[in-house]
């Protein structure tokens, strides 16, 4: 897979190529339409207001929900009619769940639900320490019977940084019975480090993500990224 650079650092877009040490490409789905360039443009800038900051999120996982669900599979429907004839339709072969880590991924949520009006969403809590970026779980609304319950498990998640957030979520999903192979890991953006380290400890993970940056900053920020997203979101700066 050829990854794109904007501006240098940036991964996600029509530029110049950069290099990566992430050997698991197939794994790693990058956006690269024009319009979720020009998204992700408008999103990183700090005077996007909260109400279009929100509706960027909203629009861009959309174009995510779109790439991570190409190849599910079709049950044909009998039975149906227009108004003139009747003809055999098609539903989802799958049962599908979404799972946004609070709180920035229940932004994520309604978008995806667009795409799957009867999805089961099950939410999980998880914040990071802001000394050493550990993850703790402080909610799951997971059922013991998961893996009975839903064949696919979208993890929304807008801001993958250091990646230890995404691995407890998926560790999470695991331990209640879902196999790797049926968890999606969306993000609106990430960091080439954080994505290393989820593709290291969390080997057969799909990862569907609009943009990258290279690098992260000392508080575990990524930069230029978009700020702290639930803040952005919620107005909730301190």
């Amino acid at each position: 897979m050829q990854l794109a650079g904007v501006g240098g650092p940036i991964v996600g877009g029509p530029g110049d190529e950069v290099t990566t040490s992430i050997d698991d490409l197939d794994a790693l789905q990058i956006q690269t339409h024009p319009l979720v360039a020009v998204k992700i443009s408008e999103l990183r800038d700090k005077n996007t207001t909260p109400q279009r900051f929100r509706q960027l999120i909203h629009e861009i996982t959309r174009f995510l929900g779109a790439d991570a669900s190409k190849n599910l599979s079709l049950a044909p429907v009998t039975g149906l009619e227009t108004p003139l004839a009747p003809y055999t339709g098609w539903a989802l072969g799958e049962k599908v769940g979404l799972a946004p880590i609070l709180r920035a991924g229940i932004q994520m949520t309604d978008a995806m639900l667009e795409h799957f009006p009867y999805a089961q969403t099950f939410h999980l809590g998880l914040f990071r320490d802001k000394h050493n970026f550990t993850p703790t779980e402080y909610y799951s609304k997971l059922p013991s019977n998961l893996n009975e319950r839903v064949d696919i498990v979208y993890l929304l998640d807008p801001v993958v940084a250091t990646g230890g957030t995404a691995c407890a979520a998926v560790a999470m999903l695991q331990d209640a019975g879902v196999p790797i192979a049926n968890i999606k890991l969306l993000c609106v953006i990430a960091s080439m480090p954080g994505l290393q380290q989820i593709l290291s400890k969390c080997p057969g993970l799909d990862i569907y993500v609009a943009a990258v940056d290279q690098e992260l900053n000392d508080h575990g920020m990524i930069s230029p990224g978009i700020g702290d997203c639930g803040d952005r979101l919620f107005l909730t700066f301190t």
